[in-house]
């Protein structure tokens, strides 16, 4: 399985962090859906997702929607082309973050050497992650040990029983705070709040539900009324503003692959033609990896 960013994501994950506590909170319905169809502890599909994925961010993740860094290995889909084990390897690609968790639950229910796990109890998530490195699902050594260390340490056992519920996240910035809805969470953030978009979001849906009109909505977003949602997308619920809190004024954000100035400026809650002047940029400029950019 994919290594790439996960490794070094892992490091942060000995004490509770902002970002895998944001992944858990979007992804955990999706997880309990998956063990209630097929069985997979939900939280041995959060863990093994906020590990091969670098919670959400790494490359693979990115570009392909590959959370679970399934390799092709038959795969008629569509491919992607990442270095892991060798350079150039084929991985799996997803038009959506739910078609991978769903492809990681049949790759484990129609895996034979997989089959042994669905002899254990659904909430026996330490014989699950044990089993998965017996298995051969991944190459570490402390494969199974990460795994228990992240289940026990966000408390995603709980969901085991199809019940639980994490504590609150929010996105990974020190100073953000998140209020809970029936439907969705509301974080804040950058005195602005945001929302994540769920699969087959409009601006319409998201602002019936928050009770802000559509037409507005897709401006704070500076984006059309009628956009595409994709999945995980971050949606600003007030006009973003010129620039960063302040404990980000001596930090730089560094471009990655396939970011775009308005990405960035969505990551963050800044309208894209400050995050373009403050960095004495014109309109034209394309960011390109390693570039890094002033917040403030």
């Amino acid at each position: 399985m994919l290594f790439l960013a996960a490794i070094t994501v892992f490091a942060q994950s000995m004490k509770k962090t902002q970002r895998f506590q944001s992944y858990f909170d979007t992804y955990k319905d999706m997880a309990i859906e998956q063990m209630k169809k097929y069985h997979v502890p939900a939280s041995i599909t959060l863990a093994q997702g906020v590990l091969e994925s670098g919670a959400g961010d790494s490359e693979l993740a990115r570009n392909a929607n590959n959370h679970f860094g399934i390799k092709c290995n038959g795969w008629q889909g569509r491919k992607s082309y990442h270095d892991d084990d060798e350079s150039g390897e084929c991985f799996r690609a997803y038009n959506s973050v739910k078609e991978s968790f769903e492809d990681h639950s049949l790759f484990l229910v129609n895996g034979k050497r997989y089959s042994r796990l669905f002899q254990l109890k659904q909430t026996d998530y330490k014989g699950w992650a044990k089993g998965l490195k017996e298995c051969g699902y991944a190459t570490s050594p402390t494969y199974a040990t990460k795994l228990i260390e992240i289940i026990e340490l966000y408390g995603l056992h709980d969901f085991d029983t199809g019940k639980g519920s994490s504590s609150s996240g929010s996105k990974s910035h020190s100073n953000s705070i998140t209020v809970e809805l029936p439907s969705r969470h509301v974080y804040f953030f950058n005195d602005n709040y945001y929302v994540y978009a769920h699969q087959g979001d409009t601006y319409s849906s998201i602002g019936k539900e928050m009770g802000v009109p559509a037409q507005k909505l897709a401006r704070y977003n500076e984006n059309v009324q009628d956009a595409r949602l994709q999945e995980g997308s971050v949606v600003w619920l007030e006009k973003k503003s010129r620039k960063a809190p302040k404990d980000f004024a001596d930090r730089r954000h560094v471009v990655r692959a396939g970011e775009s100035m308005y990405d960035i400026s969505q990551a963050y809650g800044i309208r894209v033609k400050y995050l373009y002047k403050m960095n004495s940029l014109s309109p034209n400029y394309v960011p390109l990896v390693g570039d890094q950019l002033k917040l403030r």
